[in-house]
């Protein structure tokens, strides 16, 4: 069947944002097209929760437009039609439908902006970007707020976001609480009380939908729990998650943020960012309901503040550091490392408890909250020399709410510092103590948490002085850092001398840590 469309109007994966000016009437000549693409299941190794995941959500997207009287042509994973690429797909439907112009929606990741972009400048007819009217700063934003400085600092930025959308301050402009950030008090080993909130998201069986999936020869790895799904189908649904949060967890979550726990993978933290990203809940929605929160007296500041500060703060700022970077951020490897990802990374059989649990947490659920990724997975991928772009594509892959422009910069600047400190201050590294301090993973561990020498002590440990050690040159003189190099500086030539020979030993053999 064809229709007489004017206008194709293109709604990649991760653009369901049913509050889109595109979608505030039907229009006759206007068709919406969406896809299921082998081109966006393959170009990394993903996690079949997230696969699983966008696609529901795209088709749930479709159904709801064509209810509200829209016309969509949807081109699923195993239609005929398919030829697996968007652009091909685009070649197929333009023809198909006597197209006249073709629209489509800001990409946030580098590779299909430029791909569209070159594809729309050799088509005979009309074509144009818009806005996703998803984000609250432009792509070039941030650029411009740093013009001329040679480094950028997140807590300027977001203090600026603040200022600027009247968020946790006062009418005449001071911060809710007296002070902008209370990140000193978000720091609190959790005990076991409270007790983690119950998983009450919603569930769906999507067992034909993977099974429509495996068919279409899509590779993928992780638990599916294709029977009994828990994130997110649609808009409603994540809303609904979100009053949850706020009522259940939200109160507990400032001092616990960076707790860690065998006992419980969640904790207090909301799990909204998949929907975030793919556009289901837009961050004005959950900072506004957030902000309430506190305003009624429901959530201590330093929770609201935490929290915000994750999405108005750092969503944005490390967004903009992407569009600045690219293309070329995901290439940088300050250190020159190299060793290739141990197949661990896979299955989550290593010794290392800490690693075990992160890793494995992400492998079941397809996530693992933010200190898991930077100071467990990505700690020890830094201190023992793994590849920064292997360890790029692997989290790009394995998280649910992972797009390359929220992961990129996360992984290379924040976790791996591959990029010089253009985006952190300094290399977030520790040995055992912080792991120890903030969670219960050394109890019961194969290694000695205390020990620096030995075929028991823990890797972290002789790796951490020997990464300093080793990279003397590119870090003895950051400020930041003047503490480590003192203590580095005490020690005698013979400790220093077998915690680098430890060190050499467990790089050597990072595979059967």
């Amino acid at each position: 069947m064809t229709w007489e469309a004017m206008r194709l109007k293109l709604i990649l994966g991760d653009q369901l944002n049913h509050q889109h000016s595109w979608f505030a009437r039907p229009s006759a000549d206007e068709l919406f097209v969406m896809m299921e693409v082998r081109q966006e299941t393959d170009y990394v190794l993903h996690h079949a929760q997230k696969i699983i995941a966008i696609f529901a959500a795209m088709r749930d997207f479709a159904r709801r437009l064509r209810q509200a009287g829209h016309r969509v042509h949807y081109l699923a994973i195993d239609d005929a039609d398919n030829r697996q690429s968007i652009t091909a797909n685009l070649d197929y439907l333009l023809a198909h439908h006597a197209a006249t112009e073709l629209r489509w929606q800001a990409p946030d990741e580098w590779r299909l902006d430029r791909q569209l972009a070159d594809y729309a400048a050799a088509l005979p007819i009309a074509a144009a970007m818009d806005d996703t009217e998803h984000f609250y700063t432009a792509r070039d934003e941030a650029a411009h707020i740093f013009e001329g400085r040679d480094h950028w600092l997140m807590e300027h930025f977001y203090r600026r976001m603040r200022s600027k959308h009247g968020v946790l301050v006062s009418d005449t402009g001071k911060p809710a609480g007296g002070q902008w950030n209370f990140d000193h008090d978000n720091r609190e080993a959790w005990q076991g009380i409270p007790w983690e909130p119950a998983d009450l998201r919603g569930r769906h069986d999507h067992s034909v939908l993977w099974q429509t999936i495996q068919a279409s020869g899509a590779k993928s790895f992780g638990e599916p729990n294709a029977g009994d799904f828990a994130w997110p189908l649609n808009h409603e649904e994540a809303l609904e998650q979100l009053e949850r949060f706020v009522e259940l967890a939200l109160p507990h979550f400032g001092r616990f943020q960076d707790a860690m726990s065998v006992k419980a993978w969640r904790l207090f933290h909301s799990l909204l960012s998949f929907a975030m990203n793919v556009k289901l809940l837009s961050p004005r929605t959950v900072i506004d309901r957030v902000q309430n929160a506190w305003r009624d007296g429901a959530v201590p500041v330093a929770s609201a503040e935490g929290y915000i500060r994750q999405i108005l703060g750092w969503r944005e700022y490390v967004r903009g550091v992407y569009w600045h970077r690219m293309p070329g951020y995901d290439k940088l490897n300050a250190f020159g490392h190299d060793t290739p990802l141990p197949w661990w990374f896979w299955d989550g059989k290593t010794r290392m408890r800490c690693v075990a649990a992160a890793i494995g947490q992400s492998l079941e659920h397809a996530h693992s909250h933010h200190i898991n990724r930077l100071m467990v997975i990505g700690n020890f991928a830094l201190l023992a020399g793994l590849s920064p772009e292997e360890l790029h594509r692997w989290y790009l892959g394995i998280y649910i709410d992972a797009f390359e422009w929220v992961e990129l910069p996360n992984t290379l600047g924040m976790s791996q510092f591959a990029d010089g400190g253009l985006l952190a201050t300094k290399p977030y590294v520790s040995s055992a103590a912080y792991i120890d301090r903030m969670s219960d993973y050394c109890k019961g561990c194969h290694y000695d948490k205390k020990a620096r020498l030995g075929e028991r002590a823990c890797p972290y440990n002789a790796l951490y002085w020997d990464f300093f050690d080793r990279n003397r040159d590119k870090l003895a003189g950051n400020q930041r850092l003047g503490m480590v190099y003192q203590q580095l500086r005490r020690m005698d030539d013979g400790a220093l001398a077998a915690l680098r020979e430890r060190a050499a030993d467990l790089r050597a053999r990072v595979a059967e840590l």
